[in-house]
C-alpha cells in the first residue's frame, strides 16, 4: 500500500497496525531507513523506489518533529 498524505500513513501505523509512534519507535525507524547499508532499507528502495523511500522518511521525520511540538 503506497500512501499519499502523512495523515493515512500515521492512520495506518497507530490505528490498523497498532504501533505506536514514540520517540524511540521514530528514532530507531530513521536510523534504520536512512542507513542504505541496511537489507531492510536495501530491499524496500529495490521494492518500491527511492522516490517512496524518502517519503517514507519524511513521515517518520514529520511525526518527529509532530512529537517534540507536542511534548514542549
Amino acid at each position: 500500500m503506497f500512501f499519499s498524505s502523512y495523515s493515512d500513513w500515521k492512520h495506518c501505523i497507530e490505528v490498523k497496525c497498532g504501533i505506536r509512534l514514540t520517540a524511540d519507535y521514530i528514532d530507531e525507524r530513521l536510523l534504520m531507513w536512512n542507513d542504505e547499508t541496511k537489507e531492510e532499507t536495501k530491499k524496500f528502495i529495490e521494492l518500491y523506489g527511492d522516490a517512496y523511500h524518502r517519503q517514507i522518511v519524511s513521515f517518520f521525520e514529520q511525526a518527529k518533529q509532530e512529537r517534540n511540538l507536542n511534548n514542549k
